[in-house]
Parts: structure tokens; sequence; C-alpha cells
């Protein structure tokens, strides 16, 4: 059997066979001894010359061109699932589950985010996102979502508790999500709520938000603008600081990674989701699935464990404690749209009091946002 290369008409089945024995053979070529091995028991006698080299650059070429088109039409190439590893650490069964939940947590024992959150989910919550009217057109996907996350599920999120917690956190980390980067309005084709993810900057921004009062620590870099970016958009030079040294990424003088990058964007926005703003307060997992214990104080200011203290952590009398507020509305219907099409539906969401924070005394009173100075990164 003679190895020749023609380009024909291929089906489908043919041509990713096609591919596949392409990238096969470019693999094989960095390994001589084992090239020559294969090409003897197939009996196929290939000249090694220029022309066919650069044959295997043109069908490289080709794979990259059809993986990209598999990412476009929203194929996922995530690791394959591996077995749980399950072992007994200091009395309490912990699991490890590869990629999605990795390094012995009792968190991965439980259904991790990708049982119950899959692509066409993500597609669905942001359907107008990749629009030609919308501003990160191709920027945000399931797969940048999803890797991120990978990092904060051994630590609970999406990963505390019962299926359906996971789901609720979910939804309402994306509310919240959804709600700052979303372009959407009244008369919006699909509805107001299907506009999430428009954004991933501040487009028209007003100031450079360097606060001066950081010098020290996290000191402006000169010619650089601290306005809203990411998924929850972070605004300040010391939010950014402090963001980077988490991530151990340097967003102090390269804040403009976050719009560079949808993983990162995620990354950040998840990691201020797990952090407490302050000590003792909570963070806003810790408030939403109930590992939050409120004291007699919290108990006095109406604060309670919910999707309301949530907003509460994250911004404060910004949204919190007025009776009528458009940015606290705006995400409360963002989660209530998000549990409906995730298949939990909104009548999970609770009573009045858990779901809004229109009647809580703020953690911190006039402090400002951890992560946000303006209900939306369009602004």
């Amino acid at each position: 059997m003679c190895c020749t290369l023609t380009f024909q008409s291929f089906s489908c089945p043919q041509f990713l066979s096609f591919i596949y024995t392409a990238h096969s053979f470019i693999v094989l070529s960095s390994q001589p001894t084992k090239l020559k091995s294969q090409l003897t028991n197939s009996n196929c006698m290939i000249n090694m010359d220029h022309q066919l080299k650069w044959r295997m650059v043109i069908l490289s070429t080709m794979a990259i061109i059809l993986a990209a088109a598999n990412l476009v039409h929203g194929v996922d190439e995530l690791p394959a699932t591996v077995k749980p590893i399950v072992k007994i650490v200091k009395g309490k069964k912990s699991c490890d589950k590869g990629w999605e939940c990795k390094g012995l947590s009792e968190y991965c024992c439980n259904s991790t985010i990708s049982d119950y959150f899959q692509t066409y989910q993500f597609e669905n919550l942001f359907s107008k996102r990749n629009t030609p009217v919308a501003h990160a057109s191709g920027f945000w996907d399931y797969h940048s979502f999803i890797t991120a996350a990978a990092l904060y599920q051994p630590h609970g999120f999406g990963t505390t508790g019962e299926k359906q917690t996971g789901m609720k956190e979910v939804a309402a980390f994306l509310g919240h999500v959804g709600s700052k980067t979303s372009c959407g309005y009244g008369v919006a084709t699909g509805g107001p709520l299907a506009w999430g993810l428009c954004y991933n900057k501040e487009m028209s921004p007003s100031q450079t938000y360097c606060d001066d009062e950081f010098k020290y620590t996290y000191p402006c870099t000169p010619g650089v603008s601290y306005h809203g970016r990411g998924a929850l958009p972070i605004y300040w030079n010391y939010n950014y600081g402090e963001t980077g040294d988490a991530l151990k990424v340097d967003l102090l003088n390269h804040p403009e990674y976050l719009e560079n990058n949808a993983t990162l964007a995620f990354q950040a926005a998840i990691w201020r989701w797990m952090t407490p703003v302050k000590k003792h307060q909570p963070s806003a997992h810790d408030a939403f699935v109930g590992k939050w214990k409120p004291t007699k104080n919290d108990t006095l200011a109406k604060r309670v464990p919910g999707f309301g203290a949530t907003m509460n952590v994250l911004y404060g009398d910004q949204v919190c404690g007025k009776d009528d507020d458009e940015s606290m509305d705006n995400m409360v219907s963002h989660y209530l749209y998000y549990l409906d099409l995730m298949g939990v539906g909104r009548e999970e969401a609770g009573p009045h009091e858990v779901l809004s924070c229109s009647e809580q005394e703020a953690f911190s009173p006039s402090s400002p946002a951890s992560s946000s100075s303006s209900s939306s990164s369009s602004s």
C-alpha cells in the first residue's frame, strides 16, 4: 500500500480521518525511530523530500483551521473525564476528579459544574453575546468559563452541597456577570436579559480611576487607565493590584489583560466571588450557599444568607438599603431568568428578603465597591 497524498472530494468522516492521519504523521516525524517502525509495519515507502514536508505543513495548517472552526461552532475541547480518586482524609471523604476538580477535596465528591451546566446552557443564557452589535463579540465562551471555574471547584464553587445548590450558585454568579456586562434594553431582540456578556470593558471611561492614597502599595502606572474590565468589572488601581496579587498576574501594570483573555476575566470574577472583601465579612460564595452564619448584629441589620447578601457583599450601599434600586432589580432579574433557563426554576430563589437586599444595611456603609464603581461596564 502506498501513502499517496492527493486532494479529492472527501466526505466529512473521510476528511476528519485524513486530518487525523496527517496530525499523527507530524507527531511521529519528531520521533524518527518510531516513525521508521510505523512506516515499515505499514509497508509504506515515503520519500521525505522537500515537497512532502510542505504537504505536511499544509495539512497541519488545515488541522488548525478545522480546530478553530470547531470552537466557533461550540465544539468543546475539554479533557476527557477521568475516574475519580477517593480517599479518606482526616476522617472525611475526599475526591479528585482530574482537570475539573483536582486536589483531594470534599467538594470534588459532589457534582461538578460540567455535570449540570454545559455548552448549550451557556449559549442559552448568553444568546446574544456574539451578535454583530455586541461590543465583545467572539470574546466570551463556555470553555473559558469552565476552565476558570475548575480552579475554584475544589474550594466549593458550584460544588457545595447537592446538585441544585451548585446550579443555583452558578446561576447567581452568572446573574451578577450578565447584569454587569449587558447591553440589553427594553425592546432589544430576545428581550433585555438575553444580552449578558455583551461587554468586556467600559466603553467610555470618564476617568482613569487612579487613587493616590494607595501610591505606596498599588501605585498607578503612568499612562494606564483602571476603568472597568472583566466579567465582574474591576475598577481602581488598588482593586487591580489586589486581584493581580491573588492571581499572580501583573494587572496593576497591565489591566488590559482582562479584556484580552476571557479565562483570566472569569478567573478574576470567580476569585472575587469566593473571597471576602474584608476580614470578618463573608464572601459572596459563603453568603449564598449558607456557610456564613449571621451574627446578632447581622440579624438586626436584616442581613440573611441568599442572593440579596451577595449584592450586599459585592456592592454594599451602592445598591442595598434602598427601597427601589434599578441596578439591584436588574441583577435579581438576571438571576431569576438564568434559574429558569437552567431548569431550576425561579420559584427556588426564595422569598423576597432572601432574594433582595433592599431592606439590608450594608456590611460596610459608604465603602468603595470591591469590583465595580458603577452599575454597568458599559457606562
